[in-house]
């Protein structure tokens, strides 16, 4: 019993969902369409933009002690932060994944506008 490590249901359905195991037991549901704020503020965007593909998967992590915004949602691609799930969009989402619900992204567009790189994407969750 010494060994054992407190797990959150998040992590959890991760792990269930990153299986091949289970995927007929889960089904793909659209949510929102949104563009991911603070790109500007990656110091390594530029680097890890070539590597942005549409169709990639998007993961989210809640941050509920954010200074910012209790609410946010940090959105990374294959490990590397790349923004946040708008604020505007953010409640009813960070909502769902505190109840244990596993939300992800898909890149739908990404463009540079000027210097701010813009990434477009669909939210979904899976249950």
């Amino acid at each position: 019993m010494g060994n054992l490590e407190k797990v959150n249901s998040t992590d959890i359905v991760r792990a269930i969902h990153n299986s091949d195991l289970t995927d007929p037991l889960f089904e793909k549901i659209f949510l929102i369409e949104s563009t991911i704020a603070g790109t500007h503020y990656v110091e390594n965007i530029k680097k890890i933009e070539p590597n942005l593909k549409v169709g990639d998967r998007l993961d989210f992590y809640r941050e509920p002690n954010n200074s910012h915004d209790e609410k946010a949602i940090l959105v990374k691609h294959r490990g590397d932060k790349i923004g946040y799930v708008p604020r505007v969009d953010n409640e009813i989402l960070a909502n769902l994944m505190d109840a244990g619900k596993l939300l992800y992204g898909e890149l739908s567009y990404k463009n540079y506008e000027g210097d701010w790189l813009r990434i477009d994407f669909d939210i979904y969750l899976e249950d």
